[in-house]
């Protein structure tokens, strides 16, 4: 049997996650890994997590071992959304739907919006768990440049224009305001204004990705997206995975009443319900205060992990080399010379025993061959020190012959 032959067209089109691959390298004796946008583990709250389990064992464990209700558990569902109001967000329970990691709320994006050949307007470089969901559902993507204020209104609305002349009309704007993955670029407030007022003038609908808005470092806090607009004409994508941990597989989705139904109607055709297990731990930790406790400490210690990448940035890089440096998030974006294959230069560097993600893999159209992103939160200090140190020393060589 030619099982090639059965895919399903939109398999064909999926690729492997360059991230998820470099995963595999943390197991590697003597890797230093600067690829994945992992927490790190050492300041996971694991007796509190013990603690949360046994209560929830001797008070819910019914519920918790249960099928639950595909919208998510009602306590953590509560809990967020007073989380959010506090904020500013205009919301009740019914925007609110809870689905497992926020790469599902990515797919469920293409399920109930993306056709085969329909538009998808992104930021360049951008996301590429985003563009890899986009993708298999037979999306094409319309990346935008961007500069040190974020996404460029001028190559928008230029991008619009076109396509708008060409009869295809983008399905939905895709954005990560806060701390951008992979640029590090916080949008500026003069930018989100523009940005949302030229979308509301064209009815452009918005996705506002923002796993990383609570890892700001220093600066003002700038409102998001939603709570400017109020809510209207935008979708707001959270999770856990990197405030928190990953292995809960949380995140949630806020939009419109009629949006969530949506959503709600896709999920029932992928997983039925995200793990009410792992929800009623999270949901504990909200009511207790816990995961508040927990977010201080890991921005505490993550700003000091950035400031020592700068300092070792600074000191081994060769002058030729430039970088971004976020005011939060979790990456860097690295600037090679123009020759300079990030790629190619991946094979040599795990052969030192230290990997990144070339910046390519955040391109939909294979560009960004001469950038590569590198992570500063897994690591220790001392390990990204070494890290950065024998990458320069690989692009010193690379420079050299080329």
């Amino acid at each position: 049997m030619k099982i090639n032959d059965l895919l399903a067209e939109n398999h064909r089109s999926m690729q492997r996650s360059e991230i998820r691959e470099l995963l595999k390298l943390t197991a590697v004796p003597g890797m230093i890994s600067l690829g994945g946008g992992l927490p790190d583990p050492q300041y996971f709250p694991v007796e509190r997590i013990r603690v949360a389990f046994e209560e929830i064992m001797e008070t819910d464990a019914v519920a918790a071992l249960q099928y639950g209700t595909t919208e998510g558990d009602n306590v953590l569902r509560e809990e967020l959304v007073r989380r959010y109001q506090a904020l500013g967000f205009r919301i009740k329970l019914e925007n609110l739907v809870i689905v497992s990691g926020s790469q599902q709320a990515l797919d469920l994006l293409g399920k109930v919006f993306i056709n085969k050949c329909d538009t998808i307007l992104c930021e360049s470089p951008s996301y590429l768990g985003a563009i890899g969901a986009f993708l298999s559902y037979g999306g094409e993507l319309i990346d935008i440049p961007m500069d040190s204020d974020g996404i460029s209104l001028e190559e928008l609305t230029s991008s619009y224009e076109a396509l708008k002349q060409s009869g295809r009309i983008p399905k939905f704007l895709y954005l990560i305001p806060d701390y951008q993955n992979p640029s590090g670029i916080h949008m500026s407030l003069s930018r989100r204004q523009q940005i949302l007022a030229y979308a509301y003038e064209n009815d452009i609908l918005v996705v506002e990705d923002s796993p990383y808005r609570e890892f700001n470092f220093e600066g003002e806090r700038l409102p998001s997206l939603y709570e400017m607009r109020g809510g209207k004409d935008i979708i707001h994508l959270g999770t856990f995975s990197k405030t928190f941990m990953p292995g809960l597989r949380i995140g949630w989705i806020i939009a419109s009443e009629e949006i969530i139904d949506r959503f709600v109607i896709a999920k029932q055709n992928t997983d039925l319900c995200t793990s009410p297990l792992t929800q009623k731990i999270a949901a504990l930790f909200l009511q207790k205060g816990w995961f508040d406790d927990y977010l201080e400490i890991v921005k505490r210690e993550y700003k000091v992990k950035r400031d020592e990448m700068i300092k070792a940035l600074h000191e081994f890089m060769p002058e030729e080399v430039t970088w971004f440096e976020p005011n939060g998030g979790l990456f860097f974006f690295i600037n090679f010379p123009e020759r300079m294959n990030a790629t190619e230069l991946l094979k040599k560097a795990i052969e030192k025993k230290v990997a990144f993600v070339p910046g390519s893999a955040f391109f939909p159209f294979g560009k960004g061959y001469n950038h590569a992103r590198i992570n500063f939160s897994y690591s220790s200090i001392e390990n990204n020190r070494i890290a950065v140190q024998r990458l320069a020393s690989l692009i010193r060589e690379e420079m050299a012959s080329i």
